[in-house]
């Protein structure tokens, strides 16, 4: 009898280990799914800021993206049944990570784009996780410099250097300084990721449109003053881009960001930056008729190698694999 009941419990054990295997592997698909998802709506709001800034002003993008946003969030909100939080702390804190993540980059890559391709500007925002490292390693005790990491951070630079080009050195001509905007947006991103970690317990809907809220209100008086937007008169594509940069690319995105940034942690978050560039890049192709040269790619493969350094999982996975290989 004893035997049995071992027998049926190590029996049990195998079925429950199974079953969580299962949950497992769906949590793993979906986040992955999600990660995919977020990638090609990422990348797409390059190719929405190519079309809208070709007739529209680059704040007055800014804050009908933000703008928008925040609407179709707040919507979304209230569908839901959630509620936004009432402490003045918490709105303080919801103001700081608008102005990292959309106000200071939304607006620098707008401008950018103006003088440089998308998929250029896609491959340039890449750089965050670069960023990150490096400030993670003076703002937080968990994540310090290794010698993978050092090595991933030169390499990602040397890419940035192919990207900006031997010309830069002859003098800093609109193109460079539109290149060095994007390369400040995905410094502001690197802060924003590091801040955004104190959220982890408020529901990504809320965090989502509390940011976008703080940065709307931020934004728009600055627009109206600066740029008149009502005396534009762009036509229905740029209106469409503006539409889908806001309720596609950014509600849609920041709710997927979250919910993965709470479930997979920010590690997870570099995958989507691998996959960033390569949607913006085909959507420019096919659509706004750019042609990357060789800098482009020479500088992309560079700065992917970075960030496979950087993230160390694929190093340490061709380890493991070449252990095994060796003890057989």
């Amino acid at each position: 009898m004893k035997a049995m009941s071992i027998t049926l419990k190590l029996s049990a054990d195998v079925s429950a280990s199974r079953q969580s295997a299962a949950v497992n592997r769906a949590m793993d698909f979906r986040e992955w799914g999600l990660i995919l998802i977020l990638s090609i709506l990422w990348g797409g709001s390059f190719f929405f800021v190519g079309v809208a800034v070709k007739e529209m002003t680059p704040l007055t993008i800014v804050a009908g993206r933000v703008g928008l946003a925040a609407f179709l969030l707040l919507v979304y909100v209230r569908l839901r049944g959630l509620k936004m939080p009432g402490s003045p702390w918490e709105w303080g804190a919801f103001f700081i990570m608008g102005a990292l993540n959309n106000l200071i980059p939304f607006s620098l890559i707008v401008w950018g784009q103006t003088h440089i391709e998308s998929s250029l500007a896609s491959i340039l925002n890449a750089t965050t996780p670069i960023f990150s490292a490096v400030l993670a390693h003076y703002l937080t005790r968990e994540e310090r410099l290794t010698i993978n990491r050092l090595a991933g951070i030169l390499i990602g630079w040397l890419g940035v250097a192919a990207l900006i080009g031997i010309e830069a050195l002859r003098g800093f001509g609109v193109e460079v300084l539109g290149q060095i905007a994007v390369l400040g947006a995905a410094l502001s991103y690197a802060f924003a990721a590091i801040y955004g970690r104190r959220f982890k317990e408020i529901d990504p809907a809320v965090v989502a449109t509390g940011m976008l809220c703080g940065s709307t209100i931020m934004i728009l008086p600055l627009a109206l003053y600066v740029e008149q937007p009502w005396q534009l008169a762009p036509g229905m594509g740029s209106v469409a881009a503006l539409f889908g940069l806001a309720a596609i690319s950014t509600s849609l995105a920041y709710i997927i960001y979250f919910r993965v940034l709470a479930t997979s942690g920010a590690t997870n978050l570099l995958l989507v930056t691998f996959l960033i560039p390569v949607s913006a890049i085909i959507l420019g192709v096919l659509f706004l008729g750019e042609r990357p040269g060789w800098n482009a790619f020479t500088g992309m493969g560079l700065i992917f190698i970075g960030l496979v350094a950087i993230d160390g999982r694929l190093i340490e996975r061709l380890r493991s694999l070449t252990a095994k290989g060796a003890r057989f």
